[in-house]
């Protein structure tokens, strides 16, 4: 166990090192000049005596690997450089963004979690029946469906027709509703379908066959017995699912004007703000890799047949 943990680790970090290496390499041989981007976001004409001071002052003309040493020291001492658009600290950038995208995946997971679960039980109870093929055929409308025509089809509702929500109060509990049910609805359509799905293959499990013959009531065998058993395949669609939340989604978040990692993306990448945006891709390959390892370790627990190294089932002894 030890030495799984061990290798799943090394494996992780293996991994930040090469998204880290890509990441400066991709920024390093982009065409732009970031000593003449910097100057230009402080107002200042960039001459060519100046510039060549500012590349000297920047380690510009240091050898790519020396360069490359120096970003990644300065990045694990936690110091991300200062954003060419805000003129500011990245570190005191990134708080906010993270605390508004964390506030907003937070509410779309609840939205998720429940009506995935309520919808996706009630259909595989109810099989075949009318309320069965609704919600297979909402759960097919909600995978259809586009975020960016969803999101405007929500605005225009309840902003504009009905005016119960307002965009441009993101401090309120209510503005983070529509933006929340953009992202989990499509989610839901997947959810609805694998939950169902679970649920049917278990049903047919002696074990379920077994506990009705001895009178357990019918809910207390889909709580206790059928869901721990079908989370297994959940939990890691679920773990890929808050990856994506935490990391923004650039569309919704611009679509409904809110300040978090997605519309910060956006921002660097048109600004062309290398610290900002180098920032962004390495915060997120840290939240993925760190979340694909906590799922390992729950689905491990949730099932002790399967190994941490790569997945795969151990036998029992």
């Amino acid at each position: 166990m030890k030495s799984n943990l061990l290798k799943k680790i090394l494996q992780l970090m293996s991994v930040m090192m090469l998204a880290s290496l890509i990441t400066f390499s991709l920024t390093y041989i982009s065409p732009s000049d970031p000593a003449e981007m910097l100057l230009t976001a402080h107002d200042i004409v960039p001459t060519q005596e100046l510039l060549e001071r500012t590349r000297e002052e920047m380690g510009l003309n240091d050898p790519f690997i020396m360069q490359y040493g120096n970003w990644l020291k300065d990045l694990l001492r936690g110091d991300f450089g200062y954003s060419y658009f805000t003129r500011g600290l990245v570190t005191d950038i990134l708080p906010q963004r993270i605390f508004m995208t964390v506030r907003l995946a937070v509410a779309s997971l609840l939205f998720l979690i429940f009506f995935s679960f309520v919808l996706g039980i009630l259909s595989a109870v109810k099989k075949n029946t009318v309320l069965d093929y609704i919600v297979r055929g909402l759960s097919l409308m909600g995978i259809s469906i586009p975020a960016f025509w969803l999101g405007l089809m929500l605005m225009y509702v309840f902003v504009v027709e009905l005016r119960w929500f307002k965009i441009t109060q993101q401090t309120s509990l209510k503005s983070v509703i529509l933006p929340a049910m953009t992202l989990a609805i499509p989610l839901m359509g997947r959810y609805i379908r694998q939950i169902r799905e679970a649920i049917l293959e278990q049903y047919s499990q002696d074990y379920v066959i077994g506990a009705r013959a001895r009178g357990i009531k019918e809910s207390k065998i889909i709580i206790k017995h059928i869901l721990p058993n079908a989370l297994l395949g959940i939990v890691t669609l679920l773990g890929l699912s808050i990856a994506s939340l935490l990391g923004g989604t650039v569309i919704v978040e611009n679509i409904f004007s809110w300040p978090g990692l997605g519309s910060m993306a956006l921002e660097a990448i048109t600004y062309r703000d290398y610290p900002l945006l180098q920032s962004y891709v390495v915060f997120m390959t840290l939240i993925y890799v760190t979340i694909n390892f906590i799922v390992d370790i729950i689905t491990q627990t949730l099932d002790p047949r399967i190994s941490l190294k790569g997945g795969e089932k151990v036998s029992e002894k």
